[in-house]
């Protein structure tokens, strides 16, 4: 047995993970060169080995949940993990000169991928898995379906309300919340294939959409929501942002954020979502989103249901691999593993705790009385 084999088994049984072993969750060499690859690189190398086929495993996000939650990751950082926390730290990776990179490199991938993945509404965030009474949903349009209904009932939306939407995707929020709410809407995004579908799907509604950064918008809403984007603003902007949606909104307005969130304040993303998946992205903490937030806005409501992003991420591999032999012959074998490495770790991410899903409702000075949430 080679030293590098030695010491990734060692690594590994920290996170009850085999080598060649005979349950589901235990990894199968294909290639030597992994043991070098994974050790220099860190989660960059196990990444990009997967995509090359260097080895393999019955199931993924089993694995990868169980050294997620043993935090192999903070034990084999590699050379990329360094570079890129220096980049972050001396450059603002989110400006707006960059900012359309992430829409032109994953968002516009290709709308026939994501129809198949996200099912009859193309909402790409969390589902929100309970109905009004609290009772568990058993499918993923109808877990959307209850999500866009919460957002819009914690904002309180009435008839004539004028509605912003930053990073509205592929237009189904704002629709959503026209045809059940009355409301009257302008979406902006950075993705020029969501703003062409967005706009034909809302052709005939009160709503305006816009390719535009956030940071440009300057003018009035009764309230506004933001579903998923916020991880793609950056720690340099947080306060920027915060900004934006202040002047956004009336005294009386109320701002629904709805983001993905880290346990612990950090300055860039994972190397390999950086590198294949989400190009100048980040997680927000807690902490740095109320100190971005702070004398800005009263924080009415904080809720936190990370664990049903687990749930939504199976129902989307399910629906992508069963898609997978209709899409268009692009998406090959390699970008096929790569996107079941990004859907299995964002599960195994969710199920261990290290990332959570909060929507928070904020208001400019306070709602009079105080602000009673729904759920």
């Amino acid at each position: 047995m080679s030293a590098l084999r030695s010491r990734v088994e060692q690594l590994l049984s920290l996170a009850d993970v085999r080598l060649d072993g005979d349950r589901p969750w235990d990894l199968h060499v294909e290639d030597e060169r992994f043991h070098a690859r994974v050790l220099s690189q860190g989660s960059l190398g196990l990444g990009e080995s997967y995509m090359d086929g260097w080895w393999r495993v019955p199931s993924l996000d089993g694995m990868l949940y169980r050294m997620i939650a043993a935090d192999l990751d903070q034990k084999v950082h590699g050379i990329g993990l360094a570079i890129d926390a220096l980049r972050a730290r001396f450059t603002n990776l989110q400006s707006r000169r960059r900012s359309f990179q992430v829409g032109e490199r994953h968002y516009d991938l290709g709308n026939d991928l994501y129809r198949a993945m996200l099912g009859k509404r193309l909402v790409y965030s969390c589902a929100y898995w309970r109905d009004r009474d609290g009772a568990l949903i058993d499918n993923l349009d109808d877990a959307q379906e209850a999500k866009l209904d919460l957002v819009c009932r914690k904002l309180g939306l009435q008839p004539g309300m004028k509605v912003l939407d930053i990073g509205c995707g592929w237009g189904e929020a704002l629709k959503f919340a026209a045809e059940r709410y009355g409301i009257t809407g302008v979406g902006v995004t950075v993705s020029r294939e969501q703003a062409a579908f967005a706009r034909e799907l809302c052709q005939g509604l009160p709503i305006d959409i816009r390719l535009q950064d956030y940071r440009e918008l300057d003018e009035r809403f009764d309230r506004s929501f933001s579903l998923g984007m916020f991880e793609h603003v950056g720690v340099k902007n947080y306060r920027t942002y915060f900004e934006v949606a202040q002047r956004c909104l009336g005294d009386d307005g109320l701002f629904l954020l709805h983001t993905i969130g880290t346990n612990r304040s950090v300055r860039h993303t994972d190397p390999w979502i950086g590198k294949y998946i989400f190009p100048n992205s980040m997680l927000p903490s807690a902490a740095q989103i109320a100190q971005a937030s702070e004398g800005l806005f009263v924080l009415e409501d904080w809720h936190n249901f990370g664990a049903d992003y687990d749930r939504t991420l199976q129902a989307w591999r399910a629906n992508v691999e069963r898609a997978w032999p209709q899409l268009d012959d692009r998406y090959d074998e390699r970008f096929r593993r790569m996107w079941r490495f990004y859907l299995s770790a964002s599960m195994a991410t969710f199920r261990s705790r290290h990332s959570q899903l909060w929507q928070l409702v904020l208001s400019p000075k306070g709602v009079p009385g105080g602000y009673v949430a729904p759920r």
